[in-house]
């Protein structure tokens, strides 16, 4: 998905604030279809989650590298030790 994705990215950059951003981000919508809609500016985002970390995800589904992002990314990055 998109926010595994991005987490794969990003999460091992950003700060605690960041990352409690993050987790509250994709953990309190009911629904994670709002998450991309709102990261695909499909739907305008709520303000209680239009942060700093909600523009990085905007940006990041903007893909102006034109990766290619069909596969799921493995999981061992959850695992890694942070740089």
């Amino acid at each position: 998905s998109l926010s595994s994705l991005f987490a794969k990215e990003n999460l091992a950059r950003m700060s605690e604030e960041q990352l409690n951003r993050y987790d509250r981000l994709i953990n309190e919508p009911s629904n994670d279809w709002d998450i991309y809609y709102w990261a695909t500016e499909a739907k305008p985002t709520p303000a209680e989650f239009d942060t700093d970390v909600m523009a990085m995800l905007r940006e990041f589904a903007k893909n102006r590298n034109r990766e290619q992002r069909l596969r799921q990314p493995d999981l061992e990055y959850l695992f890694e030790p942070p740089r």
